[in-house]
């Protein structure tokens, strides 16, 4: 079975029928189940209509370019790390000291 994305005015115009006609067969005009039905109304009861708004999309565009960055600046500074410890081995290894911070 394929799922339907209801559209915000397709959930006001459900939720409206509902009064008049009744849950039941509003739920059965418009293919819905009962338990949808209910929890847009919740939804409705407590927040409006902004409860009933669609948010497919969690993160913002800013939001995944930062990530992104973040990611980058991450493997960057890893290989870094492994740059800083191959130059202290070289050291260890040139003049012998245990502690290259002595140096």
């Amino acid at each position: 079975m394929k799922y339907k994305r209801w559209s915000l005015s397709e959930k006001l115009e459900i939720l409206a029928s509902a009064e008049e006609i009744g849950v039941v067969e509003a739920c059965r005009k418009y293919s819905v189940s009962t338990g949808t039905f209910y929890s847009w109304k919740k939804k409705f009861d407590h927040k409006g209509e902004d409860g009933l708004k669609v948010n497919y999309d969690t993160k913002s565009k800013e939001f995944k370019q930062v990530e992104e960055e973040n990611r980058v600046l991450r493997k960057l500074l890893g290989n870094k790390d492994i740059e800083l410890e191959v130059q202290r081995e070289l050291l260890k290894k040139k003049f012998g000291t245990s502690d290259p911070r002595k140096i």
